[in-house]
Formats: C-alpha cells, sequence, structure tokens
C-alpha cells in the first residue's frame, strides 16, 4: 500500500476548515473510554465497555437509517456475567437517537488510533486544495454532503445490519474524488514499500486511482485479510464517487498545480 505524505501543490489561503475538522476528530476521540489505551492494547474489560456504548450512542446503524427499526437492547457500558461467561451488559436505550444525526456524529467516532490517523493523514493532504478550490463553507457543505452518502449508501447494502458504522472515512474519500478530478497531475511524494519504504514524487491520478481500485476490490470481499471485515470498504467507494461527480463542474476553471522544478546544481570554485 502507497503511503503518501505531502503533495506539491500550494493553497491561496489557510485551510481552517481542514484544520477545524482535524481537530475535532482528534478532540472527539481523545474524550472517547479508553481511548488513551487502545494504542498500548491495554484496554480492560470496563473500558471495552464503555467503549462499546459510546460507539453505539453515536454511531450509525443502518437498521435505523433504512427501516427506522432501534435495537430493543444495547450496550449499557458496564460489565456483567451471563451464560456464556463475563460481558458487556445489554439494556433499554436511554437516551433518544435520532437516525438522520447519528450520520454526522459518527463522521466524528474512530475506533481506533491507527483509523484515525490514517483518516486525518489523507485529509491533510488533500483536503487544503479542495478547501481553497470549493471556498470555506462550500467545502465543509461538500465534506458532510460525502459523508451522508456514504452512510446511507452503506445502509442500503446491508440495511438489517444493527453494527454500528463510524468514522469520517466516508467523507474524506469524497474529497479525494474531488481531487482525482482537478488535480490529477499534482504530484505527491508517497512511501512505497519495496523491501523497505522508498519516497518517490507520483501523480495524484495514480496514487487515488489506485486506492480507489483497491477499496472496490475489498468491498466485494476480494484481497480482505482476515479482521479486516468490519471496514467498510463500499462506504469508501460510495464517497470517492459522489465527491468526483460534485468536483466535475469545477474542473474547467481550475488552474493546474505548479510543475515542481528540479533542484540546480550549485557549482563551486
Amino acid at each position: 500500500m502507497v503511503i503518501p505524505v505531502h503533495d506539491v501543490n500550494p493553497v491561496r489561503r489557510t485551510p481552517w476548515i481542514t484544520y477545524g475538522l482535524i481537530a475535532a476528530n482528534v478532540v472527539v476521540f481523545l474524550r472517547m473510554p479508553a481511548a488513551a489505551h487502545t494504542l498500548a492494547g491495554n484496554v480492560t474489560a470496563s473500558q471495552l465497555c464503555q467503549l462499546q456504548a459510546f460507539v453505539e450512542h453515536w454511531g450509525a446503524v443502518p437498521r435505523e437509517l433504512i427501516l427506522n427499526r432501534p435495537p430493543g437492547l444495547v450496550p449499557v457500558g458496564q460489565v456483567g456475567i451471563g451464560p456464556h461467561g463475563v460481558g458487556c451488559l445489554l439494556g433499554p436505550r436511554p437516551y433518544g437517537k435520532p437516525p438522520a444525526l447519528s450520520v454526522l456524529t459518527a463522521m466524528f467516532v474512530h475506533g481506533s488510533w491507527l483509523h484515525l490517523l490514517g483518516n486525518m493523514l489523507f485529509l491533510w493532504i488533500f483536503g487544503n486544495n479542495i478547501e481553497d478550490r470549493m471556498g470555506r463553507l462550500r467545502y465543509l457543505l461538500f465534506y458532510l454532503v460525502c459523508g451522508y452518502a456514504a452512510g446511507y449508501g452503506f445502509a442500503l447494502t446491508d440495511p438489517a445490519s444493527t453494527q454500528p458504522l463510524v468514522g469520517a472515512s466516508g467523507a474524506i474519500a469524497g474529497v479525494l474524488g474531488a481531487y482525482l478530478v482537478l488535480y490529477p497531475r499534482a504530484r505527491v511524494w508517497s512511501l512505497v514499500p519495496f523491501l523497505f519504504f522508498i519516497p518517490l514524487r507520483l501523480p495524484a491520478w495514480l496514487i487515488l486511482g489506485m486506492w480507489f481500485v483497491l477499496q472496490a476490490l475489498y468491498s466485494t470481499g476480494n484481497g480482505v485479510a482476515t479482521g479486516a471485515e468490519a471496514v467498510a470498504y463500499i462506504a469508501h467507494v460510495i464517497g470517492f464517487i459522489v465527491g468526483l461527480l460534485i468536483a466535475l463542474p469545477l474542473r474547467p476553471g481550475t488552474p493546474p498545480p505548479p510543475v515542481p522544478r528540479r533542484r540546480s546544481q550549485a557549482h563551486h570554485t
């Protein structure tokens, strides 16, 4: 998997919305139960149950989104002993949860440090140019539309599912789709695995095209490693396509990224 680290595509203004989205995602994650312990892997049973209750509260559940049928019992954040041993207690939901609003809150909830940092890296690299091109308010609306499309699109693929969907991946995938349309020739410094990671400057169309192909492949169940089945790859695909389509009308008026200059050779006497 190629890891982008920086694009050669300067912006004209400070991307405050992108910075704000990154900050909001980090703050929400740090306030999650057991967030500080997930990196080390020493999460207790009590913390795990609190985390499950948090994700259930703020995540988007497909059955609620499509069928408007909330689950009868949800994790309440406490450890209990049942017929199958120690587990998380279930009980009636003690809070109201508008399904449409849950898609918004789910965009700011992440299941692990790796999930959070991977998403924020892509948003940091590619989001600033899309914000610069669209303008701050339109960019924010664009981001939310892509996130909602990804969330509801994912729910439509499995409307009976009760597993909460969380993460900003769908919205960020929309940003990647827009970047592919608007700046396909921009150069992106990336780490390419070949025995070890080699830094190369590659065109955006190659980086983002490969990313989309992999997401589409994984969404069919092909090439998915054991334990990765919980990733909502189809939400990535939907968000990417929606972002691409929204950005298409902006392409004719988008100036191309600057051509990277070669380093000049210094001559010493």
